[in-house]
């Protein structure tokens, strides 16, 4: 399975897909977004990613008053943080072009349908879907029409819920969907990760999987195992310094841990291999010292009729020397030549050659 993001492809067979989620660690400065952009492009990330939102029409302020959720020890309301994470949308096109110029993808999650619109009027490679969206239905279908891949987060969601939000993804014609597994808790804590789940994912709908990482130190943990389990995609949230204030920054990843990541990815990628199971070039020197084949115990004429106290199973095992599953029918056998002590024994020693399997 794959899918066209532009020029480039996700999916079996092709590296895993880095997102650097911004979110809100623009801190409302454009030239610090730029700079985030910037910082992204250098760690190794593919893609940089931000949120369109607009406070009243995400959020009601009654609805959070006396909630007693992860919010609630915000030192500002949930309405005025929000407020202060909004993303100004004329901002887009030039952020846009800006990422362009430095050589990473732009992207962003809507929450809203102006929000799609605006991304739609501009080349965005896909859209991400919140896991707080997954039961919008209306929402995912809007999306889908206008026809971009959609790599949707399943936080917090049971497979009922998401398979209701893939069938309504797939009926507007869209079926280039990446499933994210993702737990919605900021920061969501190691032994919920539950890695494994992305590929019930994959099995139960058919679609590419990814994992979207909320957990803390050590961070990379988790998208090093969603890679070795078949993740197309990693998304994890991304500063310059954890300490500054706004409700994305202390979970984040900062560059240095963001690039360290990006290369163990590389490495892991590496080593995982393509499944066949073959004998490298690197270990055909070790081969030779570590296997055993038959020796000779002494020093044996030409025309003499091998005998078991003339041979003993040792290492090394040169190539074409008598095997050890062979040593039986080399008994009886008379040589064609010479042999000293310690020779090994080779198949074209014989005077009527052994030809085993």
């Amino acid at each position: 399975m794959e899918i066209n993001l532009g020029e480039r492809k996700i999916g079996d067979g092709h590296p895993t897909y880095i997102i650097a989620e911004i979110g809100s660690n623009f801190d409302g400065n454009f030239n610090r977004a730029k700079y985030l952009i910037d910082l992204a492009k250098e760690s190794g990330a593919d893609s940089v990613k931000f949120q369109y939102f607009l406070s009243p029409q995400i959020i009601c302020v009654e609805g959070f008053q006396g909630n007693s959720s992860f919010q609630s020890n915000w030192k500002k309301t949930v309405a005025e943080v929000y407020k202060d994470a909004e993303f100004p949308r004329g901002w887009q096109e030039a952020l846009i072009s800006h990422s362009q110029e430095t050589g990473i993808d732009f992207s962003s999650s809507p929450y809203d349908k102006s929000a799609v619109d605006l991304m739609n009027r501009n080349e965005i490679p896909y859209i991400k879907i919140g896991s707080g969206e997954i039961t919008n239905l209306s929402f995912l279908k809007y999306v889908a029409r206008i026809g971009k891949p959609i790599f949707l987060g399943t936080g917090a969601s049971n497979l009922d819920e998401i398979r209701e939000a893939v069938k309504a993804i797939k009926e507007e014609g869209n079926n280039q969907i990446v499933l994210l597994q993702c737990v919605t808790n900021y920061p969501s804590p190691h032994h919920d990760a539950n890695i494994r789940a992305m590929q019930t994912l994959r099995e139960e709908f058919g679609c590419l999987v990814g994992y979207s990482d909320h957990t803390n130190d050590p961070g990379d943990v988790v998208p090093l195992g969603a890679v070795a389990l078949g993740a197309s995609v990693i998304e994890k949230h991304f500063t310059d310094d954890r300490k500054r204030t706004g409700p994305d920054h202390p979970f984040a990843m900062d560059f240095n841990q963001f690039k360290d990541m990006i290369q163990r990815i590389k490495v892991l990628e590496n080593a995982l291999g393509t499944g066949e199971k073959i004998v490298y070039a690197s270990e055909l020197k070790t081969r030779v010292l570590q296997r055993r084949c038959v020796h000779t115990s002494k020093d044996i004429l030409a025309g003499a009729t091998l005998s078991e106290s003339d041979l003993e199973i040792l290492r090394p095992a040169p190539e074409n020397s008598v095997l050890p599953k062979h040593y039986g029918f080399a008994i009886g056998k008379k040589l064609n030549r010479d042999l000293k002590k310690g020779d090994p024994l080779r198949y074209k020693d014989f005077f009527k050659c052994l030809n085993l399997n």
